[in-house]
């Protein structure tokens, strides 16, 4: 059984098959609440008790009484969106017992932009050596024919790194190649004698950390952090990391990504435009029977129920009443519209929380971001 939090903070209990997909338990996650389906949907792993290693409860260090709430939690947890294709049982069974580890049902926008804007994502800046040691190719170019092959272009740029066991940050320069991930000891040198080696990303995970001044120290927001397969509780064995913006941040995630997947993310890239391109009534799941074959699409939009015959107003009809029954069974205050706007466009607005003015502004920034460089 695998259980899943709501950013409302509402858990719901799912069995799960070892072999269950990250995608797959989403897409039942979809249905069950009746939420609108594109591939922007995203299991997050949370680790809230590595949030918790740093007092975040000001300078005396005292927890408050009784246990965090999962609808208030203290502070931001490191976290980590699930690759679609990660096996969630197996996920879950690397966390440490009695730690407060959870999944997180919600939206993440910047899931693919490694296929949508790479040339922004990854800047010339920061895969120089991989443009000198190809003359004859446009950046854009380049960036392409890494993505196509499943392979990561050598990423290099500045780093802020906190030494072990210290909370003192310093600047080094950093360099991810196919052996893993190194930082020199002098300037930007890439002779071996200089180069110490830091982190086997194949045996790790990378997270986005946020409130990183708060929880860390970090010189800047945009922090992110290396967690070994083997450290399975407490912040003593994480690689913490700071960046000196988010296109910086952005950028090194999305090589660590590419590195340690491949060409699997451009998989599952593939399969989600698949799906979303795909009539929902066309999907293997759930199955009909005989008699289902014999029913007609309805509208009861109005006072009398009437056959749609049109094949295109068959989605939007679906759609229409998907967020209607979200409006019944979630929202309870409604503010009116400001304008007129097609009923499809009404709908999809008022799932969204700052709709019904639900959300404070910190939360906003916080949401902002988390989405890091996606536009909207």
């Amino acid at each position: 059984v695998v259980k899943v939090f709501g950013e409302d903070g509402a858990c719901r209990s799912l069995e799960a098959s070892a072999g269950t997909t990250a995608r797959q338990l989403c897409e039942t996650l979809v249905r069950r609440t009746r939420a609108l389906h594109d591939h922007s949907w995203a299991l997050v792993e949370l680790h809230q008790h590595l949030a918790l290693g740093e007092r975040p409860w000001g300078h005396g260090g005292a927890r408050p009484a009784g246990p965090p709430t999962p609808l208030t939690p203290l502070v931001s947890p490191p976290e980590r969106c699930l690759e679609d294709h990660e096996s969630v049982v197996e996920v879950q069974s690397s966390w440490a017992p009695g730690a407060d580890s959870r999944f997180v049902f919600r939206k993440n926008f910047a899931k693919y932009e490694l296929f949508k804007s790479n040339t922004s994502l990854f800047p010339e800046v920061m895969v120089s050596s991989c443009l000198e040691a190809n003359k004859s190719m446009a950046h854009s170019e380049l960036i392409q024919n890494f993505l196509n092959s499943g392979s990561c272009p050598e990423v290099q740029g500045f780093l802020q790194l906190r030494e072990a066991g210290r909370k003192v940050w310093k600047r080094f320069h950093f360099s991810l190649r196919r052996s893993g991930l190194y930082y020199s000891t002098k300037g930007t040198s890439k002779d071996p004698r200089h180069l110490q080696y830091f982190a086997d990303l194949t045996e790790s995970n990378i997270y986005y950390v946020t409130q990183g001044k708060k929880l860390y120290g970090t010189p800047t927001e945009f922090g992110f952090c290396i967690k070994p397969h083997k450290v399975r509780s407490g912040v003593k064995g994480l690689k913490l990391l700071c960046s000196e913006d988010e296109q910086s941040r952005s950028c090194w995630m999305a090589a660590f990504r590419l590195f340690k997947y491949g060409m699997q993310l451009y998989r599952n890239y593939q399969q989600a435009q698949a799906r979303l391109s795909q009539p929902p009534w066309i999907g293997p799941t759930p199955l009909r029977s005989v008699s289902d074959n014999a029913l007609v699409a309805m509208d009861f939009s109005g006072c009398t129920g009437r056959v749609i015959e049109n094949p295109s107003e068959v989605l939007t009809a679906a759609l229409e009443e998907a967020q209607a029954w979200r409006k019944k069974t979630t929202h309870r205050y409604s503010l009116p519209a400001a304008c007129h706007s097609s009923p499809l466009s009404a709908a999809i607005h008022r799932t969204q929380p700052w709709f019904h003015g639900r959300i404070s502004r910190e939360d906003t920034q916080q949401l902002i971001g988390r989405q890091g460089l996606v536009d909207g």
